[in-house]
């Protein structure tokens, strides 16, 4: 959400920054060098990305509209349940987490956290590699390569929005100048008439220029940070997972395992260990 209040600021103080110059609003509405730049804009987007990857950009830039789902209770609640996993394991056997990972909607367990249930791939991500664990065939190293390459792939394939909004941000200015170049070629046929349609022409051609550099700075690049810093986000919290898995792997008590996780977890939402702890005590006693 914030993203896009900074951008309304941006554009609201370059309009008033213009009309308090008496810059008049009526100069900067030229249909040609808006249709040029968004056209070139849409055009390159589509035929750099293909219609999949613009789907999922346009999913992402709509996703900045709701707040970062991995604050510190979601943290909290994670660390409780694989907490809950571990013990189960501790307590029957890995055998006994079978039933959890199997048909996770189903799991008494992981059924109490729907937010985690939600994230498809932090879901699966738990659950393959406990299937690897319970095959007993894996050792931990190579466990942790696994893991590594599944998160590898993964934010890959996460990061493409991002990397296309930047792409197409750095174009923009690029655009601008073509729709400049286009209004000078046609202020060159004007030469010889009045001066006042000449000027005219000119600023129409300079429109283009300002919209390019002002759309590229003020409205592509801010986006493509915020799903930047929105995939870190979910990059954390994969890890997180990853290395309480490793560390059940290597035959750790569960609280140990979940302590791994929590040092994984950024400051600013990190809960403390005696936070961590008491929610963990809470939920054994429940």
């Amino acid at each position: 959400m914030f993203t896009f209040i900074g951008i309304g600021i941006v554009m609201i103080c370059t309009i008033v920054g213009y009309i308090m110059h008496h810059g008049q609003i009526a100069v900067l509405i030229v249909p040609n060098e808006w249709i040029i730049l968004g056209g070139c804009a849409v055009g390159s987007f589509i035929a750099a990305n293909g219609m999949q990857n613009t789907t999922k950009t346009i999913k992402a830039t709509m996703g900045l509209l709701k707040p970062d789902p991995y604050t510190k209770p979601a943290y909290i609640d994670l660390l409780k349940m694989m907490y809950q996993l571990f013990n189960v394991a501790r307590k029957e056997g890995l055998l006994g987490l079978e039933k959890h990972i199997e048909t996770p909607d189903k799991s008494e367990i992981l059924g109490k956290y729907p937010v985690f249930l939600s994230n498809h791939h932090a879901s699966d991500f738990l659950c393959d590699t406990l299937k690897v664990i319970l095959s007993g065939s894996v050792s931990p190293h190579d466990l942790s390569e696994m893991m590594e390459l599944d998160l590898e792939v993964a934010h890959h394939e996460e990061a493409l929005p991002a990397e296309a909004m930047q792409t197409v941000g750095d174009s923009m200015p690029a655009f601008g100048i073509v729709a400049a170049v286009l209004g000078v070629i046609i202020t060159m046929g004007k030469i010889g008439g009045e001066a006042a349609e000449i000027g005219k022409s000119v600023a129409g051609a300079l429109v283009g220029t300002f919209l390019g550099i002002l759309v590229a700075y003020g409205v592509f690049a801010p986006i493509a940070r915020a799903m930047t810093l929105r995939l870190n986000s979910s990059a954390m919290y994969m890890n997180c997972i990853r290395h309480a898995l490793f560390s059940f792997a290597r035959g750790e008590s569960p609280i140990t395992c979940v302590e791994f996780a929590r040092r994984n977890i950024e400051p600013s939402v990190r809960p403390g260990f005696t936070e961590m702890e008491q929610a963990v005590k809470e939920q054994k006693a429940a």
